[in-house]
């Protein structure tokens, strides 16, 4: 079953099992990554302010909602 035809039937459950099924998928994912929750208002900042600079100076590019989930699904 592709990621399609599980979010479909998915999205046909009433909204509290639906709730009950992100938790659950959400709690089975292990973030590599500190969670934004952990870092400091000064650190966030900091991460804001780098992230920024990378946008403006092109060492990266912006991606669009569209365009990162084609990505995640290739």
């Amino acid at each position: 079953m592709s990621i399609d035809q599980i979010a479909l039937e998915a999205l046909r459950l009433p909204p509290r099992e639906r709730a009950v099924l992100a938790a659950s998928l959400w709690e089975s994912i292990e973030d590599p990554y500190v969670l934004a929750a952990d870092r400091s208002d000064d650190a966030a900042i900091a991460l804001a302010l780098v992230r920024d600079g990378e946008l403006e100076s092109g060492i990266v590019s912006p991606l669009s909602h569209a365009e990162l989930m084609t990505r995640l699904r290739a």
